[in-house]
This record gives C-alpha cells, sequence and structure tokens, in this order.
C-alpha cells in the first residue's frame, strides 16, 4: 500500500475576500495542503484552478466580494470549490483561443480539469471543479472494478443515446454524466417492469448492496 493512498486528507476551507491581492496567498496555502497531502504532482493544475476561479468571482460578482475556498476529495478526485453569494453571475465558457478575455479563465478550467460545474444555494453560489489525481482509492486497491464498470457503461450508454451511436466518448462532463445515470437507472426500472420484477425491491436491494460494499471498502477511513 502506497504512503500516499494513507494520507489522511481532512476537507478545509478557508474565507477571504475577493481582492487581486489574494489570489497568490491562496495559490500558496493550495500549495502547502497538496504537499501535506502528497498531491505534488497536482499543485500546479490545482494552483490555475484557484487563480480562474477566484478570478472570476472579482471580474463578475465584483472586487471585495465576501467568499469562500473549500477543497475535498471526492473518491480519487481533487475538487476545490469557490462560494461567494452572487446567484445571478453564473460562469461562462468561451474559447480561450478566442480575442475576447470574457469566459476564458473558465475555458483554461474546462481544460485542466476532469469536471467542472455551478452549484446554486438560496444564498450562494459554489462553483467548482475535480482534477484526477491518479491515486488509488484510500484502502490501496486501485479504482474499484464497480466504478470502472459504471464508468466504461455510462459512455457507452451516452455514446448510444447520440445520433448515430457515436462511440468513443471518453470524457463525460458532470452535467452529462448525471443525465446519462439518471436515464440508464430509469431504463433498468422500465426493464425490471417489463419483465415482471418489483422494480421497488430491485431498488432496495441496490441500495443495501451498495451501502454493504461502502462501509466494508471504507472501513478505518
Amino acid at each position: 500500500m502506497s504512503q500516499e493512498a494513507c494520507l489522511p486528507r481532512k476537507p478545509w476551507d478557508i474565507a477571504f475576500t475577493a481582492e487581486p491581492a489574494e489570489v497568490a496567498a491562496l495559490r500558496r496555502i493550495m500549495r502547502l495542503h497538496l504537499g501535506i497531502w502528497g498531491l505534488q504532482h497536482v499543485v500546479n493544475e490545482a494552483q490555475l484552478c484557484v487563480s480562474e476561479l477566484v478570478s472570476n468571482v472579482i471580474t463578475h460578482v465584483g472586487p471585495g466580494t465576501p467568499a469562500t475556498l473549500a477543497v475535498c476529495m471526492r473518491g480519487t478526485h481533487l475538487r476545490i470549490e469557490v462560494h461567494d453569494p452572487d446567484t445571478r453571475a453564473l460562469p461562462t465558457l468561451r474559447d480561450a483561443g478566442t480575442g475576447s478575455e470574457e469566459g476564458r479563465g473558465m475555458a483554461l478550467v474546462d481544460a485542466v480539469a476532469d469536471r467542472w460545474g455551478v452549484v446554486l444555494r438560496p444564498d450562494r453560489k459554489i462553483t467548482w471543479c475535480e482534477l484526477t489525481t491518479r491515486l488509488p482509492t484510500v484502502d490501496g486497491q486501485g479504482e474499484p472494478s464497480s466504478v470502472m464498470r459504471a464508468e466504461a457503461l455510462l459512455r457507452h450508454y451516452a455514446a448510444a443515446a447520440q445520433p448515430g451511436g457515436r462511440a468513443g466518448v471518453s470524457r463525460l462532463t458532470s452535467t452529462v454524466a448525471e443525465e446519462t445515470v439518471i436515464a440508464a437507472i430509469t431504463d433498468f426500472l422500465h426493464w425490471c417492469r417489463a419483465h415482471g420484477r418489483d422494480a421497488d425491491d430491485m431498488l432496495d436491494q441496490a441500495q443495501m448492496r451498495f451501502e454493504a460494499e461502502y462501509a466494508a471498502r471504507h472501513q478505518g477511513w
């Protein structure tokens, strides 16, 4: 089992004021935390994402905005969130190669992150991105086969839903992945009903199996 796989990586957050001078300080804090977590190999990408997410608040919400940087692990992905109080100024994605400055920051995030998105709460907006760490799971046994099977299935399912059934979808955006999961579960429930199975019972059994496997895999975290 690798040492990196055993390191405790507790979520952390820090409140800040969205000012240009804060960007460098937040980048340093991110570098220090990732060093402690044994994730030095994603420091450059993480610092870029912090810079662009914070700069997005400064540019589109306004200097002096109270905000929060929150960082945690989501499985083998590093998740970076920036919270701000404006639920109207949503990030825009533009081609980083165009002459327009607007939206280029999110284009850079999109280029280095595995996925990104926005969550709207009644009192705030959360702009987030996730970076792949290429690390095994905490128990050091590598990516669970169940996750690998699910990802392969989702890629084929998403490709089948496209005109012409285009294969080879290597990366799904967060929104498309979630919609694909819901569509796949819905189709399986239709299959259960069509073959005389109790769909609710199937869901209950799947939930119990998932909870048992998750508890067994993450025991001792």
